[in-house]
């Protein structure tokens, strides 16, 4: 398991030092650049809490050790995507976009499995779970890339600017399809039927950080192309980011917390 962690970290370092040098060779950080500070910072934040996560798959269970290697593959993913939005900010000052979807487009159906994975640990979870939870990442990211890529991409245009309300929109519904699975769906039920209490507890504060947490992207989102005629997108970036911080790594911890607990029960 060590070896397995120091391998990534090394194959993790020289990505970093790569997309870095660019920012050192033509521009160094402002102290006033609050955006890109924020990248700086949650991307660190991210890499400290894959070792975290990794590092204590040993002290698990072995029918919790999946989960926190699916929490530590969350935050690397978004690391390594952190350091080109980083670059991609400071030296343009635009959003990143491409980046930023590529990334959700990995790490939201992996947090989802998240949900599926901790119910399996205590009971036998139908496959139909996973895929209406699939499917509503899905549809959920693809709404927002419209709207986005609407905004941020000329050529993007085909139904004017409507497309950023259609977007939205298209996004909201898929948010919505989650919240009603993990709340009154199969998944919800299995979870107060089945589950003992320290699972419940966490499975109510992870459904409480996808309905809370993930209401920060609307927010992004709608103050900075809704808002008015010009993207802000300053305030986009900076809430996308806070969002990140709270939706992929005080999830993991979530998770490390129950399986910790359940663990040294057993």
């Amino acid at each position: 398991m060590f070896k397995t962690l120091k391998n990534a970290l090394v194959a993790a370092v020289p990505v970093s030092l790569i997309s870095a040098m660019p920012a050192f060779a033509d521009v160094n950080l402002k102290s006033d650049d609050y955006v890109g500070i924020s990248f700086w910072l949650i991307s660190m934040a991210l890499i400290a809490s894959t070792a975290f996560f990794w590092l204590e798959i040993g002290r698990v269970s072995a029918k919790w050790k999946t989960s926190l290697v699916v929490s530590g593959m969350v935050t690397m993913v978004a690391a390594v995507h952190y350091f080109y939005m980083r670059d991609v900010w400071v030296l343009t000052g635009t959003t990143p976009t491409v980046y930023r979807y590529i990334d959700w487009l990995i790490t939201v159906p992996l947090l989802m499995i998240e949900f599926y994975l901790i119910l399996s640990a205590i009971t036998k979870v139908s496959s139909g779970i996973f895929w209406r939870l699939m499917i509503g990442t899905i549809v959920m990211l693809i709404g927002g890339y419209i709207g986005e890529a609407s905004f941020t991409d000329e050529n993007a245009r085909i139904f004017g600017e409507a497309t950023i309300t259609i977007g939205f929109v298209i996004g909201m519904l898929g948010w919505a399809y989650i919240l009603y699975e993990i709340f009154a769906g199969e998944a919800g039920q299995l979870n107060a039927e089945k589950a003992p209490e320290s699972v419940q507890s966490a499975f109510s504060t992870m459904r409480w950080i996808v309905t809370i947490g993930w209401a920060i992207y609307p927010l992004g989102y709608f103050f900075g192309y809704m808002v008015s005629d010009t993207p802000d997108f300053d305030s986009l970036n900076i809430i996308y980011n806070l969002a990140d911080v709270l939706n992929k790594i005080a999830f993991g911890v979530i998770i490390w917390s129950v399986a910790t607990t359940e663990s040294d029960k057993a």
